[in-house]
């Protein structure tokens, strides 16, 4: 297969072709990357300047932000007066739609004087930030940058300010702020990071048994072992993203999508994404399409015979990996590539929190222009690829208040440290990414969003989700800060297939795992006909009533719904058995 031939998907220049003075800019700017986790100071500095300029030359402009400075901080100074608690906290303290102030210490004076002034910012530079004129990229990374400065600042991650804090201190005699000290010197020091995994893959996690069955370069294909006497014959591809270890959806076994899947009479076969080193630096989108969903496909041929359909679900980014491929082969209409024999067809598809049309990818859209991918490809040049604590830093950048602040007062503040949850561990076993499929990803879909304008290119010809004819079950999620739930709707616009539409509860990973039995769990679900009138995503779900629980099962009775009647499951042949899941892959860990 060649490589991505795009106009859109230029590829960095060769690692062995850099001069002494690029060579120089290459090292000065990997330097400076962690002192902007990794953001391009000159898109940074264009933005700041964007903002800065327009409001130079707005006079108008300024004297409205004035006048609205002096009525913000005039409400705050009359917060701050003794005795105003009453009315400052008569709407807010335990009924604050910030979770940071929902305690009702917040309503006591002068700890609501001090939130009181901290919502007068937030409400002053919300209004700031926004400038007539601006770029609308970089009046988004203004005000993102803005709420960011407030998190930080926020009194709730103060000793001294936070009344809640204050207390617990008070009442543990400090014995809880000196577990936070232990807890900070234990970070600083790596202590913590290094202390054992309390969930091993193989030992407390991925342990659904199963073997592996497909080894290449790039990945391991593991078929799990049926559960039951009579299976559904049309097997069930699972495609992660490659920017995780598959096992998410094999957490432990009351978590575990996989075991609740085989236990419901499915084939389940699970793509598992080899951590790549710097040997890897040219692997392009190219070959993780054709050696991860491809040869997987066909592996799955020679087990169920080619004629067998394949129902096929993504999750993330193996979602919008595994929509290209299904594009490919609707285009191609004889199901070969590059001339190899016949692939399966696929039954149906599946597609978690994955994003088709980028026009609207959320925060993390943020960052993605020409400035900034090229400053991420000067700092993987040198490596061959993105470590995957540099991926870890920026989800946590775009959720500061949860991830970092919040997070961090309960630790150092507080003494409390989150027990050590499955979904943790899995979060801190990261993954790397080739430099050369990095920047194609992020160039091609997120910076020119070739794939929703069917520019995007397989075997140098374009694919469009226009396309794609099987039924689609597609799965959003309400607090998805990596895959925002509007834009993965977006696929409605895109595909005149059957698409039943599932917007769930919960965040980017909670939401996707949400077992039955899972407390406070709910969706809704619809479903629009091929061919069926488009919706707007802001009208979808009117008259829906919440359905309380998981998804889980809604999606295994459509996967039924669409499968042949059971049989009795066929054996592995000999040669294809490569050894027990979870495999070799999903072990390996580099160190950065």
């Amino acid at each position: 297969m060649q490589r991505l031939n795009s106009p859109l998907d230029q590829a960095p220049p060769a690692r062995n072709v850099e001069s002494a003075t690029q060579r120089l800019d290459r090292l000065l700017h990997a330097s400076a990357a962690p002192l902007t986790t990794g953001l391009s100071p000159v898109a940074l500095a264009l933005g700041v300047a964007d903002w800065a300029w327009h409001l130079g030359v707005s006079p108008g402009r300024q004297m409205e932000l004035m006048g609205l400075g002096v009525q913000l901080a005039t409400q705050t100074l009359k917060d701050s007066l003794p005795g105003a608690e009453r009315s400052a906290g008569a709407a807010t303290g335990s009924l604050d739609e910030d979770p940071r102030f929902r305690h009702p210490a917040w309503a006591q004076w002068p700890f609501s004087a001090l939130r009181s002034g901290f919502r007068q910012s937030e409400t002053f530079w919300r209004e700031a930030a926004q400038m007539p004129g601006m770029s609308a990229h970089h009046a988004e990374m203004t005000q993102f940058f803005a709420r960011q400065a407030l998190n930080m600042l926020a009194p709730a991650n103060w000793l001294a300010t936070n009344p809640v804090v204050l207390h617990d201190a008070l009442a543990s005699q400090g014995a809880h702020l000196a577990q936070g000290a232990r807890h900070f010197l234990e970070d600083i020091s790596g202590t913590a990071a290094a202390a054992p995994r309390q969930h091993v893959p193989g030992r407390d996690v991925a342990i659904t048994p199963g073997e592996v069955v497909m080894r290449n370069h790039l990945v391991e294909l593991i078929r799990y072992k049926p559960q039951t006497a009579q299976v559904h014959p049309e097997p069930l591809l699972i495609v992660p993203s490659w920017i995780m270890k598959y096992y998410i959806l094999d957490l432990s076994p009351h978590n575990s999508m996989v075991r609740y899947l085989v236990e419901q009479g499915h084939q389940v076969y699970m793509l598992s994404w080899r951590n790549p080193d710097a040997s890897d630096h040219e692997l392009s989108m190219s070959d993780y399409l054709r050696l991860g969903i491809f040869e997987a496909l066909r592996a799955i041929g020679q087990i169920h015979g080619k004629a067998r359909a394949v129902h096929a679900m993504g999750y993330c980014l193996g979602g919008t990996l595994l929509a290209i491929a299904a594009a490919a082969l609707a285009r191609r209409g004889e199901r070969s590539i590059a001339g190899a024999e016949l692939l399966p067809a696929l039954s149906s598809l599946t597609l978690l929190a994955a994003q088709t049309d980028f026009s609207e990818p959320g925060e993390l859209g943020l960052f993605i222009d020409e400035s900034q991918i090229g400053y991420v490809n000067e700092i993987t040049r040198g490596k061959g690829y993105l470590t995957g604590e540099q991926m870890a830093g920026s989800f946590q950048f775009l959720h500061s208040q949860d991830l970092v602040w919040t997070r961090r007062m309960r630790e150092y503040l507080m003494g409390e440290r989150e027990p050590r949850s499955d979904l943790m561990d899995w979060n801190a076993d990261t993954t790397r990414m080739p430099a050369r499929m990095h920047h194609e990803y992020l160039s091609a879909l997120y910076l020119h969003n070739a794939l929703a304008t069917s520019s995007y290119r397989v075997e140098g010809r374009s694919v469009s989700l226009g396309d794609i004819e099987v039924p689609i079950f597609l799965v959003g999620t309400e607090r998805d800060h990596v895959s925002p739930w509007a834009s993965v709707y977006k696929l409605h616009n895109l595909c005149e297939a059957e698409i039943t539409f599932v917007l769930t509860s919960g965040g980017h990973n909670a939401g996707i795992i949400s077992e039955p039995g899972h407390a406070g769990r709910s969706y809704k679900l619809d479903t629009r006909p091929r061919h069926g009138a488009w919706v707007p995503q802001q009208e979808w779900g009117q008259g829906l009533d919440a359905i309380s629980g998981s998804w889980w099962p809604a999606w295994h009775d459509w996967l039924a719904a669409r499968s042949s009647p059971k049989v009795k499951p066929q054996a592995t042949p000999a040669n294809m058995r490569l050894g027990a899941a979870p495999g070799d892959y999903v072990r390996q860990c580099y160190s950065d």
